[in-house]
């Protein structure tokens, strides 16, 4: 008689840690300079938007829709793309100035 095995993991069930940092208005209305968001594997730059945007409220919403993203230091012109383990999300809100 064999001992049981573990069930395994199904992919659904595995997550991502992604950090976002916010700056400037984002940083306001997000309350922080920063957060570690767990999110289930697959999820993209858009899924994560809106997360963050129920997570904050519509403060943050607000921001969200008018910002820039980096995903890893280069810039988000793909909201589909995938969020790999320990992804950096840079938000940058609209600048005054020139």
């Amino acid at each position: 008689m064999t001992a049981p095995t573990a069930p395994t993991t199904t992919p659904s069930a595995r997550t991502v840690t992604v950090t976002v940092r916010y700056f400037a208005g984002a940083k306001a209305a997000a309350g922080t300079r920063s957060e570690t968001v767990a999110l289930p594997a697959g999820t993209t730059v858009d899924d994560l938007l809106a997360a963050l945007a129920a997570d904050h409220g519509e403060a943050l919403a607000r921001v969200l829709a008018a910002a820039s993203f980096l995903l890893d230091e280069v810039a988000v012109h793909d909201r589909s793309l995938v969020l790999a383990e320990g992804a950096v999300v840079d938000v940058l809100p609209p600048f005054a100035g020139g």
